[in-house]
C-alpha cells in the first residue's frame, strides 16, 4: 500500500467511528450495557413442603454417594 492509500483507508475509518458515535449519542445518553431484549424471569418461590421434598432427595443423593465411596475404598 502507499502512504496515500492508507491515509485515505485511515480517513474511512475514522469517518464510520464518527459515524458510530453520533448514532451512539444520539440515543439520548442511555448506557445500552444494561439493556436487554427479554425481561428476567420472577424469581420462583417454592412451598415449604418442596424445600422438604428437595432436601430429602438431596440428602438420600449424598446416602448414596458416601455408600458407593465406601464400597470401593479399601478398609485397612
Amino acid at each position: 500500500m502507499t502512504r496515500e492509500q492508507i491515509i485515505a483507508a485511515i480517513d474511512d475509518e475514522i469517518g464510520r467511528l464518527q459515524q458510530v458515535k453520533k448514532l451512539l449519542q444520539s440515543a439520548g445518553g442511555h448506557s445500552l450495557a444494561g439493556v436487554s431484549s427479554a425481561k428476567a424471569a420472577p424469581k420462583r418461590i417454592l412451598s415449604p413442603e418442596a424445600r422438604q421434598r428437595i432436601a430429602a432427595a438431596q440428602k438420600r443423593r449424598w446416602a448414596k454417594q458416601r455408600k458407593e465411596v465406601a464400597a470401593a475404598s479399601p478398609k485397612k
